[in-house]
C-alpha cells in the first residue's frame, strides 16, 4: 500500500517563474517600450520618464536604418525593465478614454445633461455644485435643447450642454 507523499516545506515554496513566461514579460515590455517612442514628444512629457528613457526615444525617431531601429528597440525594452509601468499604462488608458474612471466622469456628464433638460431644479443645484459655471448660457442651450426635442431637430444644444459641461464638471 503506497502512502500519499507528504508535502515538505521546501516544496510549498513557489517556484522562479519560467524561462518563457520572462521571455514574455520581455517581449510586452519592448511592445510598450515601442508604442512609448512613437508618442508625441508632449505625451512623452507627461508619462515622468527617467532622462535615459527620453533620450533612447528621441534617439529612436532619429534612427532611419532597419537594423539600428531594431537594436535601439531593444534598448529601450530593456530600459523598460527597471521602469514601474502600472503608472504609464493608468495615464495611457486615460489617454485613450478607456479608464473606468473617465468612463464614470463621462457618466456623469451625461447624467447632468438629462437632469438639466427633463428637471427645472436641476440648474440651480448645478449652480450650487459648480459656481464658475455660466448660468445664462446654459438656461438658453436648456432652452433651445428643449425646443428641438419638441420639433424633432438634430440635437446641436443637447450636445452642446454636455461639451459645456465638461468643461465645468472637473475629471478625476
Amino acid at each position: 500500500m503506497m502512502r500519499p507523499r507528504q508535502q515538505h516545506e521546501d516544496d510549498l515554496e513557489e517556484l522562479p517563474p519560467s524561462k518563457t513566461k520572462i521571455k514574455k514579460q520581455m517581449i510586452e515590455l519592448q511592445e510598450l517600450g515601442e508604442v512609448i517612442a512613437n508618442l508625441p514628444r508632449d505625451k512623452l512629457r507627461q508619462l515622468d520618464l527617467p532622462e535615459n528613457m527620453m533620450e533612447a526615444c528621441a534617439e529612436y525617431k532619429r534612427i532611419t536604418k532597419f537594423g539600428a531601429i531594431k537594436r535601439q528597440m531593444l534598448y529601450i525594452g530593456r530600459l523598460m525593465r527597471d521602469i514601474d509601468t502600472a503608472p504609464i499604462l493608468a495615464k495611457m488608458e486615460a489617454w485613450s478614454g478607456t479608464s473606468r474612471q473617465h468612463t464614470a466622469w463621462l457618466h456623469q456628464v451625461e447624467q447632468w445633461r438629462d437632469r438639466l433638460i427633463d428637471d427645472d431644479d436641476a440648474l440651480t443645484e448645478l449652480l450650487a455644485a459648480y459656481p464658475e459655471a455660466d448660468a445664462q448660457h446654459l438656461r438658453t442651450l436648456i432652452r433651445n435643447a428643449k425646443k428641438e426635442k419638441e420639433l424633432l431637430k438634430p440635437p446641436k444644444n443637447y450636445r452642446e450642454i454636455f461639451q459645456v459641461l465638461r468643461d465645468i464638471i472637473p475629471q478625476p
